[in-house]
């Protein structure tokens, strides 16, 4: 292999693709920038471990196909991650290569075979969401007696309204909320992708009375923590836990569920879908990039599935006894 290819400049390649690339080509998200990087910052740890050279002397041609797939393999054995964040980890890998590929044209052969590496395939469970009853005891859950009872109270109707993600809900700000009328909300979603969601009339009531109690400048989180600060992920589902705790009293089923601010979206998205609301309207309403991801809801409502059957008259054939071919081949040719 040429020998200026063996000691190309790894650190300058990286810093290329994340500025040029992702940052200026692109324009990918901040978010996207910091998987990315955290992609990077583990798979380089372990380049270090594996061959033994310090970060800064690690050469392109080490980050090889064997060395990417023994990578996938300690996130999953060893961090114990999910296929999906492993599968996550493999395509900020890809795009790399990708990119180091057109500027290191004799590096192919060795990329082409990091590009063949498959994403791994996963079983997809049900979709989990809540009934209406128990969406009514989780909102009912904080004490509206109190500063924080009455924000949760507001942010758990506006998470159920909109189906919005939880980092599309702590970065709302007074000015996104419509018309100064709160009848809708201005999301910001992952990808750079915007949205507006109309609000229902309790929704707008009580984010009405609630935007009374907080600053009037326009850049004022809607849902600011005791600081005044936007709400973090990890605040959120602290608070949507401690309405969890207290709803259980009054429906016990909660209990038995696993309820997370991503619940809630689910939760919305099955109920639009049952109330008879278009597939393509809900797509839209969750900020969903394809229609696709949608479906999963549609397969995931059994009371759906149920009045489809019910409607479905059952055959008056009687059953037909099995009686299996003497001939193997004539069956196979059969198919």
């Amino acid at each position: 292999m040429n020998k200026s290819y063996m000691k190309t400049d790894l650190p300058a390649l990286l810093q290329d693709f994340f500025c040029q690339r992702l940052i200026q080509q692109q324009h990918a998200s901040h978010n996207t920038v910091k998987s990315y990087r955290d992609t990077f910052r583990l798979f380089l740890r372990f380049a270090e471990d594996q061959i033994g050279k310090a970060v800064t002397e690690l050469e392109l041609t080490d980050l090889n196909a064997t060395l990417t797939l023994a990578f996938l393999d300690h996130l999953e054995v060893q961090r114990r991650n999910s296929i999906r964040s492993r599968n996550a980890r493999l395509a900020a890998i890809r795009s790399f290569v990708h990119y180091a590929a057109l500027q290191r044209p004799e590096a192919l052969p060795e990329i082409q075979r990091i590009s063949a590496i498959p994403m791994k395939r996963f079983n997809r469970p049900a979709i989990g969401f809540l009934s209406r009853p128990e969406i009514e005891a989780l909102l009912a859950a904080p004490d509206l007696k109190t500063w924080s009872g009455r924000r949760d109270h507001v942010l758990l109707t506006t998470l159920y309204n909109t189906g919005a993600r939880v980092s599309e809900i702590v970065a709302v700000r007074r000015m996104d909320v419509e018309n100064g009328r709160c009848c809708a909300v201005h999301l910001h979603g992952k990808g750079r992708k915007e949205r507006i969601v109309p609000l229902w009339k309790q929704t707008t009531r009580v984010l009405r009375s609630w935007m009374s109690d907080i600053s009037h400048v326009p850049r004022q989180p809607v849902f600011p923590n005791r600081f005044g600060q936007p709400m973090t992920r990890s605040g959120v589902e602290k608070r949507l836990q401690a309405a969890v705790t207290t709803a259980c009293h009054k429906c016990p089923s909660l209990k038995n569920k696993r309820v997370s601010p991503h619940v809630l979206r689910h939760t919305t998205a099955m109920h639009l879908l049952q109330s008879g609301v278009d597939i393509a309207v809900i797509a839209l309403w969750l900020g969903h990039e394809s229609i696709e991801t949608t479906h999963g809801y549609l397969q995931s409502d059994i009371q759906m599935k149920e009045r489809a059957l019910a409607k479905l008259q059952e055959p008056n054939t009687a059953p037909l006894r099995f009686k299996p071919s003497k001939d193997i081949l004539a069956f196979l040719d059969s198919l």
